[in-house]
């Protein structure tokens, strides 16, 4: 196999396995679940949408997993909160050259990662009693 053809397959099947979650994929793992909610809370998990109320299932449908989980400690008592952040590809190309004595040597390199040191957040819901009170969503 070429080396091109090898890069272009590793790229594919790396975009292939990070968009494998969806809300569809979710639903059809939980659908008993998801068939219980009312039309309207439906409509929202298949957007990928969440609201005020909702419980952490319907936002597991509706988002999957979230990056991290934490808990926040005030007066009123204990919250839960989770954070979602954009963990879409990114790539990045270098070129490199080496040159010494009587040898020289060059490289191509493609890269390819789902996040990265610190990617950027898009939302935190809090939850309280098993319920959505709080969603912050990063404005851009």
């Amino acid at each position: 196999m070429r080396p091109l053809s090898v890069v272009l397959a590793l790229v594919s099947f790396a975009l292939l396995t990070a968009c494998a979650s969806t809300p569809e994929s979710r639903i059809a793992d939980r659908r008993g679940a998801f068939n219980a909610y009312p039309a309207e809370v439906q409509q929202k998990i298949r957007a990928g949408q969440v609201e005020i109320g909702f419980t952490d299932e319907m936002v597991l449908l509706a988002l999957g997993e979230p990056s991290r989980r934490f808990t926040r400690q005030t007066e009123a008592g204990e919250t839960e909160v989770w954070v979602y952040h954009d963990n879409g590809p990114q790539f990045s190309f270098g070129f490199g050259m080496n040159s010494g004595n009587r040898h020289s040597s060059s490289g191509v390199g493609l890269a390819m990662s789902t996040g990265g040191y610190d990617p950027d957040e898009r939302m935190r819901l809090a939850f309280h009693a098993g319920r959505v009170t709080e969603i912050d969503v990063r404005q851009r």
